[in-house]
């Protein structure tokens, strides 16, 4: 019998790892030659698995994006309806690692706001099922809205930025992980900038429109850029060597993302609903419908 050594490395129970020294070559690497770094969310294994095949740099996994594979909206991890952190470890461990060949990296992105979790033993559980990379976005105090009344409760309880930041510094300075800093508002994305040093930040210009659940703020792609590039500049001003990325609001599709790397000075792209949410909802509607609308030939 033939010895088929691709059949073996698709079969193995052993995933592939890759360090944080490879990562942050490789990503210095396409910074360099100009070709656009590419973050994707992934709900499921089966995504991941997809999403690394097609060349993404960075598959993360957050709670949000468990949930949106459930059919639920992304916001749903704002409830407290479950334990964040361990659904975004639970399925990363389960479902994500054992999927991939070692070709993109995995970027956990947890709650750092967690009152019943030592962070430093959260990340130790990342680098023991061989994720080296982590966010701050699982969920983020910064989704909410800061001059709201929910926002002031939750700073006055202890929910704050501050712990998200303090979350980034100690993946990056004490753990050697690769860590990737993200934001809603201008304010957020400065302060995270200069004070946690992440070595990717990704200006979120909010939720990305499109599909069942998605939700449309009425921004159009160009003032999605316009918004996106002025935030670039601030955050380059308190951390030059960052890598920058793009999500989020009208970027929906691959012309809009086009769109944000020739209006924006950044170095890529995160995708979360429109390489995920978005082509299953499209896929999997356009097959059921051509087998309901099957009838019986006589």
């Amino acid at each position: 019998m033939a010895y088929d050594s691709d059949a073996k490395q698709q079969t193995s129970m052993i995933t592939k790892r890759i360090s944080t020294e490879t990562i942050l070559a490789n990503l210095k690497k396409k910074v360099d030659a100009r070709e656009p770094i590419m973050i994707s969310s992934a709900g499921s294994g089966l995504v991941a698995k997809l999403q690394e095949k097609a060349g993404t740099d960075c598959i993360n996994t957050f709670s949000g994006a468990r949930l949106r594979a459930n059919g639920m909206g992304t916001m749903s991890m704002m409830w407290p309806i479950l334990d964040s952190n361990k659904q975004t470890l639970d399925y990363t461990r389960e479902d994500i690692m054992p999927a991939l060949d070692g070709k993109a990296f995995v970027c956990a992105c947890l709650n750092a706001n967690d009152p019943l979790k030592d962070m430093r033993m959260v990340l130790q559980e990342c680098k023991d099922m061989g994720v080296n990379s982590v966010s701050n976005i699982g969920p983020s105090i910064s989704y909410v809205d800061h001059d709201s009344e929910i926002y002031r409760v939750m700073t006055s309880a202890g929910i704050t930025l501050d712990n998200e930041i303090e979350l980034l510094k100690l993946a990056k300075e004490e753990m050697d992980m690769v860590s990737i800093g993200l934001a809603f508002t201008l304010e957020d994305s400065i302060r995270i900038c200069a004070e946690a040093k992440p070595h990717i930040f990704c200006y979120h210009a909010g939720t990305t429109k499109g599909g069942i659940k998605g939700y449309d703020n009425g921004m159009t792609i160009e003032e999605t850029a316009e918004q996106t590039e002025h935030a670039y500049q601030k955050c380059r001003e308190v951390h030059p060597d960052v890598i920058l990325v793009a999500h989020g609001a009208a970027m929906e599709n691959p012309p809009d993302a086009q769109f944000i790397l020739d209006n924006t000075s950044g170095h890529g792209f995160w995708t979360g609903s429109s390489t995920e949410r978005l082509p299953i909802e499209r896929a999997v509607t356009a097959a059921a419908n051509e087998f309901t609308a099957l009838r019986f030939s006589k």
